[in-house]
């Protein structure tokens, strides 16, 4: 049996980083380590952590691209449902995101926007998709 447990982003400051992200969506810290490399957001069954750019190269002695360092946001995305994405998005600018997509309504009925965290993290925020 496989689980998906984790997504982690390689940031530049782990703590500027989580406190963005506790600021402009109110998640509560679930762990952060005592050497600041590596921290964790309470985000449900799936855990939204960071890790610092020397902790992922020694992760990755070949290295990778890094998302501050990316005029245009890397092709994955950390998304959150909301009940009022007006809010939420407005929460999240004001905390220090940049705004790529303002809300908007899609074909299948659904609100979505698109930020971009100050360490360039690409960010959906969408209410929750309409169910068949």
């Amino acid at each position: 049996m496989i689980r998906f447990r984790y997504t982690i982003a390689y940031v530049t400051d782990v703590q500027a980083e989580l406190d963005f992200f506790v600021k402009a969506f109110g998640l509560a810290r679930r762990f952060v380590h005592e050497a600041g490399d590596y921290a964790e957001l309470e985000t449900g069954s799936c855990i939204l952590a960071f890790a610092s750019h020397q902790l992922g190269g020694s992760n990755l002695p070949q290295g990778y691209r890094r998302a501050d360092a990316s005029a245009q946001p890397l092709g994955i995305e950390v998304g959150f449902v909301v009940e009022d994405l007006a809010a939420a998005h407005a929460a999240a600018i004001a905390a220090g995101a940049s705004e790529l997509r303002p809300p908007h309504q899609t074909a299948w009925g659904q609100q979505v926007s698109w930020l971009r965290s100050p360490q360039g993290l690409l960010i959906e925020l969408g209410t929750e998709p309409a169910k068949d």
